[in-house]
C-alpha cells in the first residue's frame, strides 16, 4: 500500500499523527491500494466560503472532501456496495475540515476536539472513498463505515448525532 497524506492549517492544539494514522487506518480497513490526500484545518469562515462556492450552501459545516480521482482495475467508479468500495482502488483526494465546528460540535456530544476532528477527516476520506450519505440508507452505511474506522483505532463508539437534525447538517458535504 502506498499512502501519501499531507495535513497543514489551524493546528495549534491538534496533534496532527493521530490524524495521519487515522486516516491510514481508515484506509487500511477500505483497503485502498494507494492513496494521495491532503488535509487542511481551517477556521468556520474559510469552510463557509468553501461551502458556498463548491456546494451552494451558505453556512459553514464540518468537512467538505473533493474526490480529485478514484481509478481501479475492474471499475470505472465505486460500485455500491455497503463495504469495500475502493477495495484495491487507488484514490486522491483533498478533505477541508473545521477546527471551530469540531470545538462546538465535540463540547455538544462530550467528547474531545481531537476525537470530533479525526471523525470529520474520516468521514472527508470515505466520501474519497465512494461513501456518501444523502439518503437513508447510505447514511447509515457511512455511518457503519466510520464505526469501523473507529473501532480499529481503539473508540468503543462514536457520539451519535440526531438524524433528523433541522439545522444546516454536519457529516454530510461533498463535492466531486
Amino acid at each position: 500500500m502506498d499512502y501519501e497524506i499531507d495535513i497543514d492549517g489551524c493546528l495549534d492544539s491538534i496533534d496532527v499523527k493521530v490524524l495521519h494514522n487515522a486516516l491510514a487506518s481508515a484506509l487500511r480497513v477500505e483497503e485502498v491500494s494507494g492513496a494521495v490526500l491532503s488535509v487542511s484545518v481551517v477556521n468556520n469562515s474559510t469552510i463557509h466560503r468553501l461551502n458556498r462556492e463548491h456546494l451552494q450552501h451558505d453556512y459553514p459545516t464540518d468537512v467538505v472532501s473533493f474526490q480529485l480521482d478514484w481509478s481501479h482495475a475492474d471499475h470505472r467508479r465505486p460500485p455500491g456496495t455497503a463495504t469495500e468500495r475502493s477495495k484495491d482502488a487507488r484514490i486522491e483526494g483533498e478533505i477541508v475540515a473545521s477546527l471551530e465546528y469540531a470545538q462546538t460540535e465535540a463540547l455538544a456530544h462530550g467528547w474531545t476536539v481531537q476525537s470530533e476532528l479525526t471523525l470529520y477527516v474520516v468521514h472527508g476520506m470515505l466520501h474519497i472513498c465512494g461513501y456518501d450519505d444523502l439518503t437513508p440508507m447510505e447514511k447509515q452505511i457511512m455511518r457503519a463505515r466510520e464505526s469501523a474506522v473507529f473501532q480499529q483505532l481503539g473508540y468503543d463508539s462514536i457520539p451519535r448525532r440526531s438524524e433528523d437534525e433541522s439545522a444546516p447538517n454536519s457529516m454530510s458535504e461533498a463535492a466531486e
